[in-house]
């Protein structure tokens, strides 16, 4: 076994089976998908551990590919299907959206980061992903385009009410991702049914703001 294979099996042994992951289509999905082309090169020593890991091409906004124990909790909480539509929302350089392709019919995802929008689309090309793209636009906004969505997910946190992203969801949808308006930050389940809205915290957990979901500075006079 290689050592980036090792590593992989480690990761699942490691941060996802031990943290009540025990969906196997989920961890079969993790021990595929090779998590070190994702990164850049000089970080690939890096790939499998317990870190939220910078991704970033060298513009101004970091970017991060999240802990992978926190993303496989929130795509088990998604109980994604195999003919659902999902939107994976601030994606980097795409580790989430692939491992969300391996689970549903087909998946957009958006980064606000031209580089890596490109950077991610070869990479899910050079592993035959058909059902995948990355799209170029802001966290905020999602894809109108192909919406309404079964599932959305958010690679990292957000610190205000993402309702454009709310109004995505088709019936019965399910949007999953870190809410840290208040603190402790919690990992949510959000639902649509009837046209409703329900929340539910499902954990706490702690991942960098998604760019464009910030809270916005308050003034105290």
């Amino acid at each position: 076994m290689s050592g980036f294979a090792t590593a992989r099996q480690k990761m699942v042994d490691g941060q996802v089976r031990t943290n009540d992951v025990t969906d196997t289509r989920i961890i079969e999905a993790m021990l595929a998908i090779p998590r070190e082309l994702f990164v850049p090169q000089d970080k690939q020593a890096l790939a499998y551990l317990d870190l939220d890991l910078d991704v970033s091409t060298g513009g101004s906004t970091k970017r991060f590919m999240i802990k992978p124990q926190v993303l496989a909790k929130l795509l088990q909480a998604a109980s994604i299907e195999a003919s659902d539509k999902v939107l994976v929302v601030g994606c980097a350089s795409g580790y989430a959206a692939a491992v969300a392709a391996r689970l549903a019919a087909k998946v957009t995802a958006t980064e606000s980061d031209s580089a890596l929008v490109e950077k991610g689309n070869a990479i899910l090309d050079q592993l035959g992903f058909t059902n995948a793209t990355i799209k170029s636009g802001a966290a905020a906004d999602g894809y109108p385009a192909d919406a309404p969505y079964d599932v959305i997910i958010l690679n990292g946190a957000t610190e205000v009410r993402p309702e454009r992203l709310f109004d995505q969801l088709a019936e019965g949808g399910r949007l999953v991702g870190i809410f840290a308006a208040s603190r402790p930050a919690r990992a949510t389940l959000v639902t649509r049914s009837h046209g409703d809205l329900g929340h539910r915290a499902l954990f706490d957990a702690a991942a960098p703001i998604l760019p464009g979901l910030e809270r916005h500075p308050s003034f105290e006079f």
